[in-house]
């Protein structure tokens, strides 16, 4: 059997956001291996079809010597697992990973799924980030990115050549799971749903203090917080910083959690005021896909997922006075209004970011590397 690598940052990563790819290469003869640093999810990888392998990863790290240690362990899974072609997602393992492949003359197809937050600041950093992507991925035979955006700059800054650069509908959303739902309570209050790992360029912050002052516009409204807090970065927010707010009688902490479809379903619409350079926000793609009205902001990725006054709104970055505004606009909209907004997101989903669409291309490039190696 053709054996394909997959490596991401987390095992999370993986079984949330690429679970149905391994599926969908499984049922297509593939053998799947998929490497990522050990977590709770990790255990749930086999499942999925796929051999997994831990790969200890320091993500925010910028020591030289553990990620030449990182190069190393890339480079010694690929050489044991000798795969068809290498994908590769989020920053180390698209450069670290990418290196190893190329000097082993493996095929590499990798997937930028958002800057984050290195690319949104200036300095070192971000210099020394460009340079390494640059060298990564210039013999990748594929760069897939989630939006044209971010396509443009990597290709203008010369990062990845055009004709490897290609640009994927996001990471998908399987439509059919995401399917409109009825509302489990009907107490007759709107709610407001953030949803997303808990960082302060996701907009956190901004969130809270609309909420704050909303509360004096309409005092029985709902603004819920639900994802991942203390995750590892410099900009988290942690749960004790979340738990205070929602003692001081802002918003409710609704944890986290493996299925996000009922809090989906049981909100008015969803906000994500983020200013950190997304893919494409796949918490909007699946609140969208459930038919809800989204708010979020003008940014490169987000503003993909959203018909600005049709499917929901959209907002300055940082504007704390913009997103109380277009917040307080989807308050006094009439529930028909809003319902047809839902409608219209759910259409734009699944016309432009349907899973299938994603899960094709891949099999797709996949296969001519088949094709290629039978010639």
């Amino acid at each position: 059997m053709k054996t394909v690598l997959l490596a991401s940052n987390t095992s999370w990563n993986i079984c949330n956001f690429r679970g149905n790819l391994i599926r969908a290469l499984t049922k297509s003869g593939y053998r799947v291996v998929a490497a990522a640093p050990p977590d709770s999810y990790s255990a749930q990888i086999p499942a999925l079809g796929a051999k997994y392998i831990p790969l200890p990863m320091d993500n925010m790290g910028r020591n030289p010597l553990r990620d030449g240690l990182l190069f190393f362990r890339f480079f010694s899974a690929l050489a044991l697992q000798k795969p068809l072609c290498y994908l590769s997602f989020t920053i180390k393992p698209n450069i670290y990973g990418s290196f190893a492949a190329s000097l082993l003359g493996i095929p590499v197809i990798n997937n930028v799924a958002g800057l984050g937050s290195v690319f949104v600041s200036s300095g070192l950093t971000q210099t020394l980030v460009r340079s390494m992507y640059r060298m990564a991925l210039r013999r990748s035979r594929r760069v897939f990115f989630q939006n044209e955006d971010d396509c443009q700059l990597f290709i203008n800054q010369r990062i990845s050549r055009i004709e490897s650069s290609e640009v994927l509908p996001g990471s998908g959303v399987d439509t059919a799971h995401f399917a409109p739902r009825p509302r489990q309570s009907s107490d007759g209050c709107f709610t407001f749903l953030f949803l997303g790992r808990l960082l302060r360029e996701k907009g956190v912050p901004e969130f809270v203090e609309a909420a704050r002052e909303l509360k004096s516009y309409r005092p029985h409204a709902r603004f819920q917080i639900l994802g991942f807090a203390g995750v590892d970065s410099p900009s988290a927010i942690q749960a004790s910083e979340v738990q205070a707010w929602a003692s001081e009688g802002i918003v409710e902490n609704l944890g986290e959690t493996n299925d996000v479809r009922p809090y989906i379903a049981n909100a008015d619409c969803i906000v994500l005021p983020s200013y950190y350079r997304e893919g494409v926000p796949r918490t909007l793609l699946e609140a969208a896909s459930m038919e809800k009205p989204v708010i979020t902001t003008d940014m490169p990725g987000c503003r993909d997922a959203v018909i600005d006054g049709k499917s929901g709104f959209l907002v300055k970055p940082r504007s704390g006075a913009d997103l109380v505004e277009k917040m307080k606009a989807m308050l006094d909209l009439p529930a028909h209004i809003r319902e047809r907004m839902g409608k219209t997101g759910r259409e734009h989903v699944q016309t432009k970011f349907d899973e299938q669409i994603v899960l094709s291309r891949y099999l797709t490039v996949i296969g001519e590397l088949v094709s290629e190696n039978r010639g």
